[in-house]
């Protein structure tokens, strides 16, 4: 066999191998585009379900919050009717009537938890410093976490980029987590807020010396309705989930028992 034609085969060789490759890369391409589709088609499907249940969910909320006003505005009237009790029948009335409008005063808020978490939210998405936030947020809860015997470290990065959020969206995120950290403490603590970037993301950690989370419970915090507090709802934290989602982010916990606890929220940074 000639020179020529050993070189024709071998190039003839490379150029199937070429094709076949290609041929395979372009199907794995086509696979993999279609799997994103079908994703999307998946998601956008969940999404309107999600989207009209909680419509119904929100219009059946308000319903209730309406009446659930009336009965607390006549509670506190006849509060200030009773409020010069003197007999022993009248105080155990006002007693009561105190009961029922705590009782009032805290559907209220699990309504208005519900309804904040059942609603869409359109985001509003602006470069932001996310140390401002942070401060505006520390700064507001300051005042009641002193008298709590509770100390606010920030261990804030200030070289950090501005970051797009949703600024009223994320200092929600960042109220909802911090407040749970205080309420961890009630015989006294430390709050640490610490900023930093890593990578292309800007990193958040909002951490307690608290109580602690067992592992039993760590794995259930994300879920709706999940709390082991007296008066909570348990949408805080699962309301603030899906916020840092919504923004291409993502948020995680880590605990100990009698040592505390640390959220961690990462955001993107623009491109």
């Amino acid at each position: 066999m000639s020179l020529l034609a050993i070189t024709t085969l071998v190039w003839i060789g490379i150029l199937a191998a070429a094709v076949a490759a290609t041929a395979g890369a372009a199907l794995w391409l086509v696979a993999r585009e279609r799997r994103r589709v079908a994703d999307l088609q998946e998601k956008a499907k969940s999404a309107q379900a999600l989207a009209f249940a909680g419509s119904l969910a929100g219009g059946l909320a308000h319903e209730i919050r309406n009446p659930l006003s009336t009965i607390s505005i006549q509670l506190q009237l006849l509060q200030e009717d009773w409020q010069d009790a003197i007999t022993d029948r009248e105080r155990r009335s006002l007693a009561k009537v105190k009961i029922l409008l705590s009782e009032a005063k805290r559907l209220e808020g699990i309504l208005s938890d519900f309804l904040s978490f059942s609603a869409g939210h359109r985001l509003v998405v602006t470069d932001e410093d996310v140390n401002s936030v942070l401060d505006e947020v520390l700064d507001f809860l300051q005042p009641e976490a002193e008298t709590q015997g509770v100390r606010i470290r920030r261990l804030l990065e200030r070289s950090l980029p501005l970051v797009p959020m949703d600024r009223n969206l994320m200092k929600q995120v960042f109220l909802n987590v911090a407040k749970n950290a205080r309420e961890a403490m009630p015989k006294g603590g430390e709050l640490m807020v610490r900023t930093a970037r890593g990578g292309d993301s800007c990193r958040v950690e909002i951490a307690d010396t608290g109580e602690g989370i067992s592992p039993d419970h760590l794995a259930k915090i994300w879920n709706a309705y999940f709390t082991t507090k007296k008066t909570g709802t348990g949408l805080g934290l699962s309301l603030a989930k899906r916020i840092v989602e919504e923004h291409d982010g993502t948020i995680e916990a880590a605990s100990e028992p009698g040592k505390g606890t640390q959220i961690t929220i990462r955001l993107p940074l623009r491109e």
